[in-house]
């Protein structure tokens, strides 16, 4: 496990009926890849199995892009998303 994990995004949003969450990516992410979900109240990892933009399913979110991901538990605006081994 890496030491220091790195950041690859930040929660803007949280929808709690439907268990989605809006990432602003800060870096690529990719369908398949493990994440780590940090902040106050929030800290579980999850793999990366679905993601969304504008209502579509895509593979990958390039720098700077805002997505949905179904996630496993509920994630808190200003949560930080790291990438996990």
């Amino acid at each position: 496990m890496a030491d220091n994990p790195k950041k690859v995004g930040v929660v803007t949003h949280y929808y709690t009926k439907i268990g989605v969450g809006i990432i602003r990516a800060d870096e690529e992410i990719k369908v398949g890849d493990k994440i780590q979900f940090k902040g106050a109240n929030t800290n579980f990892k999850q793999q990366l199995s679905e993601m969304q933009l504008e209502h579509q399913p895509i593979q990958v979110a390039p720098k700077g892009q805002e997505v949905g991901i179904k996630v496993d538990k509920k994630v808190r605006e200003g949560d930080e998303l790291f990438r996990a081994d």
